[in-house]
């Protein structure tokens, strides 16, 4: 049975790595192990050890502690970017959503106000 810190843990990775535009491959090779270990970690089928987890934040240029944001006590608090174990609508797992926050981040920070303001106006309009 999945822990839902596990779960939770995977979810920061998947993000982390969709984020900086990594492939489970490119981040399996950079700490030394395969891509189904990464796909296992990221499903929380497989837990992470301390060290491997160091070595991802390394690897994804995060503190260790970024993984458990949004873990208090043992208990998932409900995030845009740390979604309830059980959600049905996972934005994490949306490779469109990831792709278009990837993009949004991209662009300088004072265009992607503009832009922020512009969809803030759009979606108020449907």
């Amino acid at each position: 049975m999945k822990h839902p810190v596990d779960v939770h843990v995977g979810k920061k990775i998947r993000y982390r790595r969709w984020m900086v535009g990594m492939t489970q491959q490119q981040l399996a090779e950079s700490v030394g192990i395969k891509f189904q270990q990464i796909q296992k970690y990221e499903t929380g089928m497989n837990r992470v050890s301390a060290s491997r987890l160091w070595d991802i934040a390394e690897t994804l240029e995060v503190p260790v502690h970024f993984f458990f944001d949004g873990v208090q006590d043992g208990e998932i608090e409900t995030e845009i970017t740390a979604q309830p174990a059980e959600s049905d609508t996972d934005l994490l797992a949306d490779k469109e959503a990831l792709a278009l926050v990837r993009s949004y981040y991209a662009i300088p920070e004072n265009q992607r106000r503009k832009l922020f303001d512009l969809a803030r106006v759009l979606s108020e309009a449907a």
